[in-house]
Formats: structure tokens, C-alpha cells, sequence
């Protein structure tokens, strides 16, 4: 049932500052104050007098210092709001504050996906090429084109779900933990099970070569590789089809089969923030991520520079001491990552996320780990790592979109689940999800937007959970998103060291 939606919203008890559900104007009145400006869609007002360099509260936490005393009905942003981030912190544990019981005796429901022989569960059955080297990215494209045309009746069929080729600029010229790293995350696109086969592209002459890049996969996915060196074939186009076709033969025997939700694995992923981002779509994901955690699945957190100012309360939820150091001390070495590099912990959010009316990283990251909602950390894994521990997975990467959306799809995630405020077309190698924290985004954009997350305000949590779990399922069962459909896919490797 539609119910009326409020002018403004206040998200904690102890917040300082609400934020507005439409535009407001000068005189207007919301949570009890007269509006002394007028205040964007998303953007925030002051509830009460703050004084200059006092903390500003939103989520019940600080999410910087005032610069200037505000006035109650003020707009609060960047002219009157600043971070109050430093470097590193000396963390200690309160564990235990998340208790997430497991549904026991709950119905759950099913999806229908793909059980690999190592026991992990897929949500498309394709066919990858990963090149080793940027220098053999075009000639992946190529094979996956023509591979794509011949075997076009088993696609339509749905016997097999696509051939894709993701090609990088990466692979040589690097050296010690910055070659690693590349090498790391194909791997563990390697290992994917979406990736019913996959062919392994080298040149040749790389830094990354085959065979070490073998080694890095996991024993147990190494059956579904195929290998091939450029350099070493006759016509390298014809002999990649082959053994592209190989793969599709064998691709084409699997069957979907009723799944439990704990064999699904979800990465959780923000980009092109808003003020609605923390109010509808990333919660809407942190209750989604509890109902997962209860049930037995896994569910992966990134973006570690956008946990800055929000990770005491992410640290509290670890579900060990070992857990705890890990968590604490992976947010300790990505700040020293910046200062190293002479760079500020705190210089984020984007020009896009300040438009739609974050002011601060303490304020984006608030909003940002409610994608985990209140499921406990169950463990920590390096960037290429794999996710294994049902529960809350804290992975490294970086905020940035690509880097971070492809280092989910190498830990294991066959879903990707993306929430925006200001929209975005492009997709990743597994099903990435498009959630829209606002309405305007969604009717605006459908043909990016695969879920709105506004439905929240005007229906109630419990529709919209409803709603989401069940699109979850279907995309999970092999609906095509929306990225999908629109050919949208592409992987980004994080790029740490110098380039010879």
C-alpha cells in the first residue's frame, strides 16, 4: 500500500541534521524548523544551532565539524561542513555487536542455477577469455565475436548463456606486487563459477605467463582452462576457436537446477552516490545481506577507502579477535596506501556524489557500510582472494567502480548488486545488478536500472524486501539485467606499481 511520503527525514534520533525527500524551499517547514534557505532533493538542513568546529551528526555517528556556527533550518554542505579524517587508528574490539540468528525452521526460497563440480553454485553458464597481456585484448574480442556467432543457436537455446572476452591493458611491464596483483585477480576470474570454461590468452613474451598465471588458479577450477600462446601458434584466431569450442561442448551438458539461497554469493557495491543512497538502495542491500547471513550464503564488502569514518562500528560486528585485527588492520595499511603517497585519507566523495548531497567521506562512508546491514564479519581476504567463510566477507579493493565490481567477480561473487543515485550503464563479468536510490533515476533511466529502491519510502521496508529478494532470484535464475542486455561488461585490474 502506497503511503505518504514526509518532506524530509530525519535517520537517528541523535542526528544533528535531516535530509530532504524533495526540493524545499525558504520558509518552508520541516522536522519542526523553518528552512532559512532553500535545500536540494537529498541534501541536508540543520535540526538544530550548531556551533563552529562542533561535530555534526547524521546516522547517529559524527560525520565532520562544522566550519562555520549554523543556524537550525540552515542547508549543511561543503561551505558549512568539513571532514574531520585524519590517518591511521589505534582500533580496539568490542566484539560481538552484531548477532545475526540463523532462520531455523524458516521457508526460504530457491533460485535455479548451476551446481559446478567443486560444489559452488553459478548464476550464468558461459564462456570466458581472459588475456594474459594487454597486447592479445583485441585478439580475445575477436575470438569471443566469432565464437559468439557460430555457437549463436546453443545461446539462444540457452544451453550456454554467452562467450566473453575481457581485455585489459595490464600483464607486463610490472613488477613484484604490482604483477602479482594482475595476476591475482585473473586468476580469480579463472576460477569463477560462472565461467563454465575458460581460455587463458597469452602472447608469449609477458611478464605474466602462462604458467605461473596457472598456478595462481585454484587446483580446484584448473580442469575447466584451456591455454594458448600467440606467439607460439600457427593462426592464432583458428586454433583459440578451437579450443573455444572444446569448452562450449562441455558447457552445453550443464543443467539449472533448484539452488538454496546459501549457495548464492553476492558482492555489495556502491557508485555515483546521493543523500538517498543511505536512506533506501544501500540498506535495502543490508537487509538483504542479513537475510543471506542467516541463511547460510556468503555476501562481500569492498571499497575499504569509502569504510573511513564508518569502520569502528563495521570492526565491532567481527566475529573473532583474529577477524577483528585482520579487518582493522586492512583499513590501517589501505590509509597508509594514500599517505605514502603524500595523498589525504579523506579526499573522496566525487564531484557527483557532492551534487547529490554528500558532503563528506565520514558521511559517504556511513551510508556505504549499510550495504553489510547488521551481519556479522565473518572474515577478511586480499584482493584476488577467494570469498569461502559463509557470512559478511571484507575484501581489499578500491572504491573505484571497475577495479572493485571485477575484484568481487574474482572472490566468487556470481552476483554483483549496485546501487546509484546518480545512474550508470556499465556492467561487470557476472550479472551486476542496477539499484536506484531515487525515483527520478529509475523513470529516467530504465534501460540501467534493474530495481528501485525508492519504493521503500512510499511502500514500506518489508514491500520493498519482498520485491528486491524476489528480482534477486530471477536475475540469480538467469533473467538478464539490464547491463546485460545492453552489452555492458568490462573488467578493470587495480594498478599499484610503477610501468617500465
Amino acid at each position: 500500500m502506497t503511503q505518504a511520503i514526509p518532506p524530509s527525514i530525519r535517520i537517528h534520533a541523535a542526528d544533528d541534521v535531516a535530509v530532504a525527500l524533495r526540493p524545499l524551499a525558504a520558509g518552508e517547514q520541516a522536522e519542526g524548523v523553518v528552512l532559512t534557505g532553500d535545500v536540494a532533493r537529498g541534501h541536508k538542513f540543520a535540526l538544530r544551532d550548531i556551533a563552529e568546529g562542533a561535530p555534526v551528526v547524521k546516522y547517529g555517528q559524527p560525520i565532520g565539524r562544522a566550519t562555520h556556527a549554523i543556524a537550525a533550518g540552515e542547508h549543511v554542505h561543503t561551505h558549512n561542513l568539513a571532514t574531520a579524517l585524519a590517518g591511521e587508528l589505534a582500533y580496539s574490539p568490542h566484539l560481538g555487536a552484531a548477532q545475526v540468528q540463523a532462520d531455523d525452521g524458516a521457508v526460504l526460497p530457491s533460485w535455479r542455477g548451476y551446481r559446478r563440480a567443486d560444489g559452488r553454485a553459478a548464476t550464468r553458464n558461459e564462456i570466458w577469455i581472459l588475456p594474459t597481456v594487454g597486447c592479445v585484448g583485441m585478439t580475445a574480442e575477436q575470438v569471443a565475436r566469432e565464437a559468439q556467432a557460430r555457437h549463436a543457436d546453443l545461446i539462444a537455446a540457452g544451453r550456454i548463456d554467452g562467450i566473453h572476452a575481457f581485455a585489459h591493458p595490464h600483464g607486463c611491464s610490472q613488477l613484484g606486487d604490482d604483477l602479482d596483483g594482475t595476476r591475482a585477480v585473473l586468476a580469480g576470474l579463472a576460477a569463477s563459477p560462472n565461467a563454465a570454461g575458460v581460455l587463458l590468452l597469452g602472447l608469449g613474451c609477458e611478464s605474466n605467463q602462462l604458467d605461473a598465471l596457472v598456478e595462481a588458479v585454484p587446483v580446484w577450477a584448473r580442469a575447466k582452462l584451456r591455454l594458448l600462446s600467440s606467439q607460439s601458434a600457427g593462426n592464432e584466431i583458428a586454433e583459440a576457436g578451437k579450443l573455444v569450442d572444446e569448452l562450449v561442448a562441455e558447457a552445453a551438458r550443464a543443467e539449472r537446477t533448484e539452488l538454496p539461497l546459501s549457495a548464492l554469493t553476492i558482492g555489495l557495491k556502491c557508485g555515483g552516490s546521493d543523500g538517498f543512497s543511505g536512506l533506501t538502495a544501500n540498506p535495502l542491500l543490508g537487509r538483504l545481506s542479513e537475510t543471506m547471513a542467516r541463511a547460510g550464503g556468503k555476501a562481500i564488502l569492498t571499497e575499504i577507502p569509502e569504510i573511513f569514518g564508518a569502520e569502528q562500528a563495521l570492526l565491532d560486528r567481527s566475529s573473532s579477535r583474529a577477524v577483528f585485527e585482520a579487518a582493522a588492520g586492512l583499513v590501517n595499511r589501505f590509509k597508509r596506501y594514500y599517505l605514502d603517497q603524500g595523498l589525504p585519507v579523506s579526499e573522496n566523495p566525487s564531484p557527483g556524489n557532492l551534487a547529490g548531497g554528500i558532503t563528506t567521506l565520514e558521511e559517504k562512508s556511513l551510508g556505504a557500510v549499510q550495504k553489510a546491514g547488521h551481519a556479522p564479519l565473518s572474515d577478511v581476504i586480499d584482493y584476488g582472494g577467494q570469498a569461502s567463510v559463509p557470512g559478511l566477507t571484507l575484501m581489499e579493493a578500491p572504491g573505484n567502480d571497475a577495479v572493485s565490481s571485477t575484484a568481487l567477480a574474482a572472490s566468487g561473487a556470481t552476483l554483483v548488486l549496485f546501487t546509484t543515485g546518480r545512474g550508470t550503464p556499465l556492467g561487470f563479468p557476472v550479472p551486476t545488478i542496477k539499484v536506484a536510490s531515487n525515483r527520478t533515476l529509475a523513470e529516467a533511466k530504465p534501460h540501467w536500472i534493474d530495481f528501485d529502491a525508492s519504493i521503500a519510502l512510499d511502500e514500506g521496508q518489508e514491500a520493498a524486501d519482498a520485491a528486491f529478494l524476489a528480482r534477486i532470484l530471477a536475475f540469480a535464475s538467469g533473467e538478464r539485467t539490464a547491463s546485460e542486455r545492453g552489452g555492458q561488461r568490462a573488467i578493470a585490474v587495480w594498478k599499484r606499481g610503477v610501468t617500465l
